[in-house]
């Protein structure tokens, strides 16, 4: 098979994938306001990523149908200087296959789980997910002098941790996203704060 063709290949299998996630609003999901069917998996159940095992973590994607996971973290060269123009760098963790790393390829970075930054100043970026932009991050430092993402949850403004997609049924080409459900930390009160935005 030669490389333009396993290109158009890959373009047919991730772009449908991709525009499931396009047409998102920030309301709450609501108790009872979705039946969810099939056998679906149990996110607090998946391993977690640490900043022991993961140097310069900020948050990490887990989603349907298994526990392999989009790991970000902080993009430094040898000297431990934050690289300015690509400051966040992203990879998988597939913990089906023993924890094994494997960087995102070409169409995963571009058109699914990449990150597009801007220097804002001060060493600090707005970050914006090449699949849903509408939702701004941040990556600035806190008070200790360490990188943090920080998003508005449920209208809070939190460190955030993980990021769940919950997808039920449909065809590899296009899954059924019920709900993308954010998870960090306020950062007045220490509280976890989740929020589900919904597909609409």
């Amino acid at each position: 098979m030669n490389v333009l063709l396993k290109y158009v290949l890959g373009i047919i299998v991730v772009v449908p994938f991709l525009f499931s996630f396009k047409g998102f609003d920030n309301k709450n999901l609501k108790s009872g306001e979705m039946v969810v069917t099939g056998n679906l998996s149990d996110p607090d159940t998946f391993p977690v990523p640490t900043s022991a095992d993961v140097k310069g973590l900020l948050f990490y994607i887990q989603r349907d149908p298994n526990s392999n996971t989009i790991v970000y973290q902080l993009n430094v060269d040898e000297n431990g200087k934050l690289i300015d123009k690509q400051p966040v760098h992203s990879f998988w963790i597939r913990y089906p296959e023993g924890g094994i790393r494997r960087d995102l390829n070409y169409l995963q970075r571009k058109f699914a789980y990449g990150i597009n930054s801007k220097a804002t100043g001060n060493g600090n970026y707005e970050l914006r997910s090449v699949a849903y932009s509408k939702l701004p991050l941040y990556l600035r430092k806190d008070v200790k002098n360490q990188y943090h993402v920080y998003a508005d949850i449920n209208s809070k403004k939190c460190v955030l941790n993980r990021v769940f997609i919950r997808i039920d049924g449909g065809s590899f080409w296009s899954p059924n996203v019920l709900y993308i459900e954010l998870k960090g930390i306020e950062i007045t009160t220490g509280k976890t704060i989740v929020q589900r935005i919904k597909p609409t």
